[in-house]
């Protein structure tokens, strides 16, 4: 009989337990409304919908409190209902031509962040680096996004203006007329990059080009090319190579097979490539040649010896462009800003054999 009661007493128990277990989970599971914030923060709730919706023409000071009091409670904004209301999706649209590649994912975690800060999120494709597919990426992100930034692009400029439309769009690394853009000029680091190379004893200097699509790697010519034609140095072109690490090896045998000492490559990926493209080849680096990369992602800082680079500013990047899209969603007119690169020397450039 006593195990019966005792039984009867553990499943009771068991049965309460669960039961309010669910309770608790079911309360916690309630969504916090925007009443119960406007309650508690003594305002309307349309005044609340609008520090989320419309926070410009909310008092700083109400604004920050009734956000605080939204984040303490647990608050969080349907965005299908501001959706509704502001005619606006939450959503920013990312287009990148090559994911794999060092320098993207630290932009893409950049323009995350920045997008976070006004409470966006970032929806990202990646073009696989074919400039034939960049458009059609583009309308299709159109109708999910409230606008577009367009890292890079390899498609022709009216391609990109036709994809785009009348949609807000900022382009980073590249002007595209009629749209925003952020571009980091590498000029003045790689002449100064040149200066070094000279300052070493380098009289023959390769230019290893980039993807022929690429805006960046024509205006990083144009520099190189700027420089040689100032100095007493001879410049000798090398192709046009993939921007990657095979594109880099490739390089690699054409460079060991030149009268050049040094070279500078289109960026860090292919650079690192030709680095591995000469030690296979048994000419080691920087004793015999000297090698320059561009955009100092992090394989560059743990490849050995370490590259020789110019770093640009990535983060800046990312956020001047969410600055420049959220401009242009509220209104503003298209603008062009231009971010500097800088110079790090390290162990890939040293004096001639």
């Amino acid at each position: 009989m006593r195990k019966m009661i005792a039984a009867s007493l553990a499943s009771r128990v068991g049965h309460d337990r669960g039961y309010w277990n669910r309770r608790r989970w079911e309360a916690r599971m309630k969504r916090v409304t925007i009443y119960a914030v406007a309650e508690a923060c003594g305002v309307s709730a349309s005044t609340v919908s609008r520090a989320f919706s419309r926070p410009e023409i909310v008092n700083d000071e109400l604004r920050e409190r009734i956000l605080v009091t939204a984040r303490e409670m647990g608050y969080q904004m349907n965005r299908a209902a501001r959706g509704l209301a502001t005619g606006r999706t939450g959503m920013v649209g990312l287009m990148v031509p090559d994911i794999t590649n060092p320098f993207f994912p630290p932009l893409v975690r950049a323009i995350q962040q920045a997008a976070a800060q006004i409470d966006s999120s970032v929806m990202l494709v990646d073009a696989d680096e074919r400039a034939s597919a960049e458009p059609e990426l583009i309308s299709r992100l159109k109708a999910q996004v409230d606008g577009l930034i367009i890292a890079s692009p390899r498609a022709a400029t009216g391609s990109l203006t036709e994809a785009v439309g009348g949609l807000p769009a900022v382009v980073i690394n590249r002007t595209v007329p009629g749209m925003s853009a952020v571009v980091c000029d590498n000029s003045a680091a790689l002449t100064e990059a040149g200066r070094h190379l000279q300052e070493l004893g380098h009289r023959r200097v390769a230019l290893i080009g980039g993807p022929a699509a690429s805006w960046a790697a024509r205006r990083r010519a144009a520099a190189i090319r700027a420089w040689a034609e100032k100095s007493e140095v001879e410049l000798i072109e090398l192709g046009s190579f993939g921007a990657s690490y095979e594109g880099g090896r490739e390089a690699a045998v054409a460079f060991a097979g030149s009268a050049a000492t040094a070279a500078f490559a289109f960026d860090d990926l292919m650079a690192c490539g030709v680095l591995a493209g000469l030690a296979e080849a048994g000419v080691p680096v920087p004793e015999a040649r000297s090698v320059v990369g561009c955009d100092d992602v992090l394989l560059a800082r743990t490849v050995t010896p370490n590259l020789t680079t110019v770093t640009a500013p990535v983060a800046e990047l990312g956020r001047v462009a969410v600055d420049l899209l959220q401009q242009n969603l509220n209104g503003g007119a298209p603008e062009q800003i231009v971010l500097e690169g800088t110079l790090a020397l390290r162990g890939t450039t040293g004096t001639p054999a």
